[in-house]
């Protein structure tokens, strides 16, 4: 049997849109006590306060290094050589003579004839049937299509120029100021 279990996603995603409701809100009202407050006073200039000097060290003299000694590389003691061990000679084995195998004989195969294949029989020619000649057909001729004069439209009527229309001017409707209240 299957239990329904609320979805874990979904109340952080429920919070967060509780959350983003609420932050327009708190915008709106900060910009409406910044509309609404009078200037700020004018704070004086207050002077930067200015560091003492710092003293001055004494010089310190640069301390000498001494000089490392050399120490003289101590000299090899010279080995002596080492002659190289020779091996000795391997002993040479006697020939052993090889065997003399005779030839098999391969038994003799009967030559099997090809088989001949019979030969295609020999069809009678038949001669190429003859197409009848088509007569031809003289082109026909399309029949002169008479010329038809322009017609003219009649002239236009030029009509007088008419004045430009003015439109009434309206009066404007005075915008309403906010009133200023603190809560």
């Amino acid at each position: 049997m299957g239990s329904l279990s609320f979805p874990s996603f979904f109340l952080p995603l429920l919070l967060i849109a509780l959350s983003s409701m609420s932050c327009n809100v708190n915008l709106v009202g900060a910009r409406r006590l910044l509309e609404a407050t009078p200037e700020l006073p004018k704070v004086p200039e207050v002077p930067k306060p200015e560091l003492p000097k710092k003293p001055e060290l004494p010089e310190i003299p640069k301390p000498e290094v001494p000089k490392v000694p050399e120490i003289p590389k101590p000299e090899l003691p010279k080995l002596p050589e080492v002659p190289k061990p020779e091996l000795p000679k391997k002993p040479e084995l006697p020939e052993i003579p090889k065997p003399e195998i005779p030839k098999p004989e391969l038994p003799k195969v009967p030559e099997i004839p090809k088989p001949e294949l019979p030969k295609k029989p020999e069809l009678p020619e038949i001669p190429k049937p003859e197409e009848p000649k088509v007569p031809e057909i003289p082109k026909p001729e399309l029949p002169k299509v008479p010329e038809i004069p322009k017609p003219t439209l009649p002239k236009v009527l030029e009509l007088p120029e008419l004045p430009k229309p003015t439109l009434p001017i309206i009066p404007g409707v005075p915008k309403p100021t906010q009133a200023t209240t603190n809560p």
